[in-house]
């Protein structure tokens, strides 16, 4: 037999493991056969004594081998006795303060295969999530949790926590040389426990410790570990949700968005957050109880910095801990999937924060973002742009996104500042970006992602869609890949809110001049599929809420913003309002509280809260308001040429045979009595909406319910009515089919 000494480790490979400096500590630690004989080697800081005891039925607790210290700082290594061979073993180590007991993590395979790094380079890998970050599992019969990450630039990775007094020495890493990822099996540890990956880059400087990138929970800030968690094991109970969601056809249904930023939605006693469920209990009965379809939720992954709203996340993976844990945030979709309302997330692939513990030169050099600073670094943010160009962070995206469909039931990802992405000189002078070798501005590599995204999201989840937030005018934002587009579901319509916006905030004497704001719009209605988007950038930064945009006195501001939500709700495209608007919030929205709910005790506040319910109650349940909102046939202009008296009227259609809706808009202060109006039809249209109602605050001007058209052609119509117009006020008629015949879709234009 060879002697026990010849089978220790040389001095240099002590000296190695021991600075946690070796290449490939799975090549030295645990069982390895020399000659024959099968020697055991432990690295065990602060043991005295390591002996490996037997796990197996017949001699389970048995002390097979007493392990000799190779170094003081806490290497062990023996064989064990002659032509005895161990399967599964537990290391017992021992010193003046206890004894403990613990499997091997050197002893247990590898976890991930050859199909991850094929899938990962190829950038393929759509289930990324299920195989990269902190995964609880059973491996080799153990439990345990397996920890994986992308570092290919790394000398040596290692993960560092509570399970091992944050020593970057007790669990170095085993590299996957093809791919650059890094794994290790650690039995025994399960949820809760925090972690960071401490790497030494290629030439050798330790860094800050980086949190998981896959990480699928997180330290409560100002703490920034990353904490083992599940979020594949939720009992969810909206099928039938999901089956009815798959069927539906989102372009021509009704879809009006309560966008929320669940810090400052309501806060609790003391100005605490709310949990998940508490938001549960009171957020959803509200949004379904306004009308809404669906409620958009400013990012929840984990970010550092309140004051970013979450628009600078580092745990991509991780619901917020604000609020509680994953499967707090699961019961808060699952709960609203069974009021009936879909969940839509703010989602940011576009820059990530430089934060030390993030992403940023997470392995020492550029990773995640592009190297050139020109493209991968935004001077308005001093955020990283990511490298799209590169396969395994293009991966890493649209992984994530597809994470959020997949394990929480998303219903939709609203993408956040596209143009940044899209633009190579976005916001950026000349000589501080790099045109294409033809001297274009366009971000290929961008553009590409997001088509892939979109591709995927509509291909594997089709119940689902996305948003652009896409403020330029790029062409084809919402159209299909297929047909040359990027492939989004719908596009925010930034032009149509500024100038609407414009118009409303000036004085009704001055309106006039300015009538084009409210019709130009329609000419490129249909360009994309749109939706109105007044949301949380309308309402901060010095931009006042939109109650305090409108001009005039407190009874004038409040009928201005109502005939403005009635514009909004009858023109084409889909809706989405920001908190607090819908009732009147005074103030500038405030994140680090909560809305200013008292107001809602006065009049004038309820009758705002009532009429956007009323409008969402319409605009769901009479298909005209929705069901073309993005084809222009179901689009009508009745006046657009009355700048002097600031009146507009449309008129709109289902596109099946369907009772229209007309709509007529009156901004100015002065009631305009036996004014004529051209419609589709003669008969009965009954006044379904007016905003000048006495129920919403108003002064009570109407037309008694209905009005009655006859046959006396006016504005191209081949009928007419003469009606009242409220002052500052939009009202709505929708046509009695049951008393009279109905056009099959549009006349000719005027």
């Amino acid at each position: 037999m060879r002697a026990a000494s010849a089978l220790k480790l040389a001095a240099g490979t002590v000296a190695e493991i021991v600075s946690a400096r070796h290449s490939d500590p799975f090549a030295v630690l645990g069982p390895h056969e020399c000659d024959g004989i099968q020697v055991i080697r432990a690295f065990v800081p602060g043991a005295e004594t390591v002996a490996v005891v037997a796990d197996d039925k017949e001699g389970r607790g048995a002390v097979i081998a007493a392990l000799d210290m190779s170094d003081p700082a806490g290497l062990f290594e023996g064989p064990l006795p002659a032509g005895k061979h161990i399967g599964r073993y537990r290391l017992r180590a021992a010193n003046e303060g206890g004894v403990w007991e613990f499997y091997d993590p050197y002893a247990f395979g590898p976890v991930l295969g050859p199909l991850d790094d094929h899938l990962l380079i190829e950038g393929s890998h759509h289930q990324l999530y299920q195989r990269l970050g902190a995964q609880l599992c059973v491996h080799e019969g153990i439990a345990g949790v397996s920890f994986a990450v992308w570092a290919p630039h790394a000398a040596r990775v290692s993960v560092v926590g509570d399970f091992n007094r944050w020593d970057g020495r007790c669990h170095q890493m085993r590299k996957r040389v093809d791919s650059g990822l890094w794994e290790i099996f650690v039995p025994g540890i399960g949820e809760g426990a925090n972690y960071k990956y401490e790497i030494y880059s290629r030439d050798g400087v330790l860094l800050p410790l980086k949190a998981d990138p896959f990480g699928f929970a997180g330290e409560l800030r100002p703490s920034t570990a990353s904490v083992v968690a599940r979020t594949d094991d939720f009992s969810w109970s909206d099928a039938g949700y999901l089956a009815a969601r798959e069927a539906e056809h989102h372009h021509r249904a009704p879809v009006s968005t309560y966008e929320v930023h669940l810090g400052s939605w309501r806060r609790g006693e003391g100005n605490r957050f709310l949990t998940y469920d508490e938001l549960a209990d009171q957020l959803i009965p509200y949004a379904t109880d306004m009308g809404f379809t669906h409620l958009e939720l400013l990012p929840v992954s984990e970010h550092p910095l309140d004051d970013s709203w979450g628009y600078q996340p580092i745990g991509l993976f991780a619901p917020t801990s604000r609020f509680g844990d994953p499967a707090g945030f699961a019961r808060f979709v699952d709960r609203a999937h069974a009021a009936g309302l879909g969940v839509i997330l703010d989602w940011v692939p576009a820059h990530f924060p430089t934060d030390i513990h993030g992403l940023a030169y997470f392995d020492g050099a550029p990773l995640y973002e592009h190297p050139d600073p020109r493209r991968g670094f935004h001077p308005d943010w001093n955020t990283a742009i990511y490298d799209y160009g590169r396969r395994e962070v293009a991966n890493m995206l649209t992984a994530n996104a597809l994470y959020w469909l997949d394990r929480f039931h998303i219903d939709g990802l609203r993408v956040d500042a596209v143009a940044s992405m899209l633009y190579l000189n976005y916001s950026r002078r000349e000589g501080e970006w790099a045109p294409n070798p033809d001297g274009s501005n366009d971000n290929k590599d961008a553009s590409a992602f997001i088509r892939t995204f979109n591709e995927l999201v509509y291909g594997l989840y089709p119940g689902s869609f996305t948003v652009a937030e896409e403020s330029t005018s790029w062409a084809g934002v919402s159209a299909p890949t297929s047909e040359g587009g990027l492939g989004f579901g719908f596009k925010w319509n930034m032009g149509w809110m500024h100038d609407t916006l414009d118009y409303m905030k000036l004085d009704p004497v001055h309106r006039r001049w300015h009538h084009d704001k409210l019709t130009f719009g329609i000419m490129y209605a249909y360009s994309e599929n749109f939706v109105l988007a007044i949301s949380h950038d309308e309402v901060v930064h010095g931009k006042s809420s939109l109650l305090h945009k409108m001009p005039g006195d407190d009874w004038q501001k409040f009928a201005n913003l109502r005939a403005y939500y009635g514009l909004m709700w009858a023109y084409p495209g889909k809706k989405l309002l920001f908190m607090g608007q819908e009732f009147g919030q005074r103030g500038e929205w405030n994140f680090q509280q909560s809305l200013d709910w008292h107001l809602t005790v006065y009049e004038p506040h309820q009758g705002l809260q009532k009429l956007v319910t009323d409008l969402n109650h319409l605009y769901r349940t009479l298909p005209a308001l929705h069901a073309r909102d993005c084809e222009p046939e179901g689009f009508q202009w009745i006046v657009v040429d009355d700048r002097d008296q600031s009146v507009a009227a449309w008129v709109r259609y289902d596109g099946t045979g369907g009772p229209p809706v007309a709509a007529v808009f009156n901004f100015t202060p002065v009631p305009r009595h036996g004014y004529r109006i051209g419609l589709p039809a003669a008969g009965l249209w009954r006044e379904v909406l007016n905003t000048d109602a006495g129920i919403y605050g108003g002064s009570g001007i109407g037309n008694l319910g209905a009005v009655r058209a006859g046959s006396e052609p006016s504005h191209g119509f081949p009928a007419s009515a003469e009606i009242t117009l409220p002052p500052l006020a939009a009202v709505y008629f929708a046509f009695a089919p049951d008393e009279s015949p109905v056009t099959d879709g549009p006349a000719d234009p005027v």
